[in-house]
């Protein structure tokens, strides 16, 4: 049993192969693209809109909240960012109803890239916020003794969002796999709906903990705006 769907190799040619994770992560990326455009096709401004728009309209709504409450006043600057990162994990957890689907999230090399978005975006919208000094001069803060501190901070959290996530992700996994062989289907079915659950936790989880790393990087602006 392959403990990564990166080791199931699906075609190769040369130094290029086309593994598992690639084309679950592709059939995710387009099921999610046509459903986007075929909900915000027809939208209405009216009280009578479609079921689609309506569960958009909640998604959207509810991610908008849970911004604000981290501490990010402008949520709708960020929501594209980090909304597109919940639904991704969300909607991967989501197809593993599907008979033979592996959710990409379970891969390492998956979870080190949605890792990797996060640390690119923090410092991206710190900058954007606070200017390129005022955002490195938090790593000097509150002495220049932190600086190395600091950054191995960055590196340790970026490991830590993709290792929490792909071990919850694979672990489920995996033992749905080996329960469909030892057990009858009862439990595998069971622990399925758990495992969805578990899923959108950690869809969540890894959202907030990246909208909390660009409310810290942007909270300097943040204040100076509320005081003035």
């Amino acid at each position: 049993m392959n403990l990564s769907s990166d080791q199931n190799i699906l075609w190769q040619h040369g130094t290029f192969h086309l593994n598992e994770t690639i084309l679950m992560t592709w059939i995710l990326m387009i099921v999610m693209t046509v459903a986007a455009k075929l909900i915000t096709h027809k939208l209405a401004s009216s009280l009578n809109v479609s079921r689609g728009q309506a569960l958009l309209e909640i998604i959207v709504t509810t991610i908008t909240k849970q911004i604000e409450e981290v501490g990010l006043a402008n949520a709708r600057k960020y929501l594209s960012f980090l909304g597109t990162l919940f639904l991704l994990v969300a909607v991967a957890s989501l197809f593993t109803i599907i008979p033979g689907y592996t959710p990409p999230t379970g891969s390492l090399s998956t979870t080190v890239a949605l890792a990797l978005c996060v640390f690119v975006g923090v410092p991206f919208f710190g900058v954007e916020e606070k200017g390129l000094g005022g955002y490195l001069k938090n790593y000097i803060e509150p002495t220049i003794i932190m600086l190395p501190f600091n950054i191995i901070s960055e590196i340790s959290r970026t490991l830590a969002l993709a290792i929490r996530l792909f071990g919850n992700m694979m672990s489920g996994t995996m033992i749905i796999a080996i329960l469909l062989t030892i057990t009858p289907f009862i439990f595998p079915i069971i622990l399925t709906a758990l495992g969805l659950l578990t899923g959108m936790v950690q869809a969540y989880i890894f959202t907030i903990l990246a909208t909390v790393y660009i409310a810290a990087a942007t909270r300097a602006r943040t204040k100076r705006i509320s005081n003035g």
